[in-house]
C-alpha cells in the first residue's frame, strides 16, 4: 500500500510540475500578444502630406531671373501668400501618441497641433506691398512725421550693401532727420537686412526696406502689357542685366503711385530737397547754347501721379531696349522731357548739372584725389566751395568709382567728415567707399 501511495504522489507530482510549466507558457504568449498590441497604439504615426507647392514670389534680383528668356513669376498683391510661405517650410513631422486608448488626449493633441500650424500661417502671412508702403509713411511716430517721401532701389545681395551706401543713407538722414525712407529691395527686406540698417533704427530714423510688387506698381500703365509679356517669356531682356532696366522702370512705379523723391544709393545728400517739386536734373549742358544736353533718373523729385512720370513708363514700355545701356534710363528721360517741354500741363523743373551732377562720370575720380600740387589744392579748395555752395547732392558715379582710394584731403573725404558718418571703417584718413 506505500509502494502504490509513491508512485501516485509521484506520478502526480510529474504532472503538476508540466501543467506548471504550460501555464508559465501560457502566460508568456499572453503577455507577448498584449506587449505588441500596445506597441502598435503607442508607435502609430500621423504624417502630413504637403500638397504641390505654388510658384515662388516674384523677384527682381538679376541671378533669380531663369531661363532664355529669364522669366519672372510673380504674386500679385492681392493674392495670399499664407499658404505658400507654409508649405514651403513644412517638414514631415512624426507625432507619437502616448496611450493611444486614451481618445481625449489624442484629441487634444491634434487640436494643439492645428493651432500651432494656425499660429505660424498667421506669423507668415505677408501684408500687401501697398499697405506695407502706406502703413510706413503714415504710422505716428514720436522722432518722424514722415516730412519727406524718399525711395531708393537695391537689386543686389545684402552683402553689397556697404559703406558706400550706408554713407548715402546717412546723408540722406542729417539733411531730412524727419524723412522716412523706403528702400525697395527683395534682399533687403529681410532679417539680415534689417540688421543692416538697424543703426539707424536705433537712433530713431524712419527706414525700411520692402519687397516690391510689380503687378501692383505697373497696373493701369502702359508698363502692364509690357510686363506680362516679359513674364510669358515673350520680351528679349537683351544683354543689359534686367536686374538694371527692372529698377529704371520700378523707380518710375514708385514715385507715379506714392510721390516724393527717388535717390540712387550712390547719392550723397548735402542739402535739404524741400524747396525742390517735380523736378529732374541735367547730366551735362551744351556750352554754347547753355540748354541740357543730356538728364539723369539718379534724382527724380515729383508728385504722385505727374503727367511726365506716366510719360515715362509709357516711353519705357514702347521702346524697351535690353542691349543699350542707359537706353530705358538717362536716355529715356532724355527723349521724353525734349518732347513734351513747352506743352501745357507738364509742370516740371530741369535743375542744372550742379544740382547733382557737379562732375561728370568720366571726371569722378578727381573727388577722390588729394592735393599733388598747390595748384591743384587750390582747384579743390575752390571744388569743394562751389558744390557746398550751389549743390543738393552729389552723385558718384557707382560704377566708374566703386573701389576708389580716397585720398587724404580729397574732396570726397571733406565731405565724408563734414556729413558725420556712422560708419568710419574706412573713412579715417584714407580708404575706400
Amino acid at each position: 500500500m506505500e509502494n502504490i501511495t509513491d508512485s501516485f504522489l509521484s506520478e502526480l507530482l510529474f504532472h503538476l510540475q508540466r501543467s506548471k510549466k504550460s501555464l508559465y507558457a501560457l502566460i508568456s504568449l499572453l503577455s507577448f500578444c498584449l506587449l505588441a498590441y500596445t506597441s502598435a497604439s503607442i508607435f502609430s504615426t500621423q504624417v502630413p502630406i504637403s500638397p504641390k507647392p505654388p510658384p515662388e514670389p516674384a523677384s527682381f534680383l538679376p541671378e533669380n531671373v531663369a531661363a532664355k528668356s529669364r522669366k519672372l513669376i510673380s504674386v500679385p498683391s492681392s493674392s495670399n501668400p499664407s499658404a505658400s510661405l507654409l508649405h514651403s517650410s513644412a517638414k514631415l513631422k512624426t507625432h507619437f501618441f502616448l496611450l493611444h486608448k486614451n481618445r481625449k488626449l489624442a484629441v487634444s493633441t491634434k487640436r494643439s497641433a492645428v493651432k500651432r500650424r494656425r499660429r505660424r500661417l498667421t506669423l507668415a502671412r505677408v501684408k500687401p506691398f501697398e499697405v506695407r508702403v502706406k502703413e510706413f509713411f503714415n504710422s505716428k511716430s514720436p522722432h518722424s512725421s514722415c516730412k519727406f517721401r524718399f525711395f531708393m532701389t537695391w537689386i543686389s545681395s545684402t552683402e553689397s550693401f556697404g559703406d558706400r551706401e550706408l554713407f548715402a543713407v546717412n546723408s540722406l538722414f542729417k539733411a531730412h532727420p524727419s524723412g522716412c525712407l523706403i528702400i525697395a529691395s527683395d534682399s533687403l527686406d529681410s532679417r539680415s537686412g534689417m540688421q543692416i540698417l538697424k543703426p539707424f533704427l536705433d537712433r530713431g530714423f524712419r527706414v525700411t526696406a520692402i519687397s516690391p510688387d510689380f503687378n501692383f506698381l505697373f497696373s493701369n500703365t502702359p508698363a502692364e502689357a509690357w510686363y506680362n509679356q516679359l513674364m510669358l517669356g515673350n520680351v528679349n531682356p537683351g544683354e543689359v542685366s534686367l536686374g538694371q532696366n527692372l529698377s529704371n522702370l520700378l523707380r518710375l512705379g514708385l514715385l507715379y503711385r506714392f510721390g516724393g523723391v527717388y535717390l540712387d544709393t550712390d547719392i550723397i545728400v548735402l542739402k535739404n530737397l524741400g524747396g525742390l517739386r517735380n523736378a529732374i536734373g541735367a547730366q551735362t549742358i551744351d556750352l554754347g547754347s547753355g540748354n541740357w544736353s543730356r538728364l539723369n533718373n539718379a534724382v527724380m523729385i515729383f508728385d504722385e501721379g505727374h503727367p511726365l512720370l506716366y510719360k515715362f513708363i509709357q516711353e519705357f514700355a514702347l521702346t524697351f531696349d535690353g542691349n543699350k545701356w542707359g537706353h530705358n534710363g538717362p536716355y529715356l528721360v532724355s527723349r521724353v522731357v525734349s518732347r513734351v517741354s513747352g506743352r501745357p500741363g507738364y509742370n516740371f523743373t530741369v535743375l542744372p548739372p550742379m544740382a547733382f551732377y557737379p562732375v561728370n562720370w568720366s571726371k569722378i575720380g578727381s573727388l577722390f584725389e588729394g592735393p599733388r600740387s598747390l595748384k591743384h589744392s587750390k582747384w579743390l579748395v575752390a571744388k569743394l566751395k562751389q558744390i557746398r555752395s550751389k549743390s543738393f547732392g552729389v552723385h558718384l558715379w557707382n560704377k566708374q568709382s566703386r573701389g576708389f582710394e580716397i585720398k587724404k584731403g580729397s574732396i570726397i573725404q571733406h565731405l565724408l567728415f563734414s556729413s558725420g558718418v556712422l560708419y568710419s571703417s574706412s573713412t579715417t584718413e584714407a580708404g575706400q567707399l
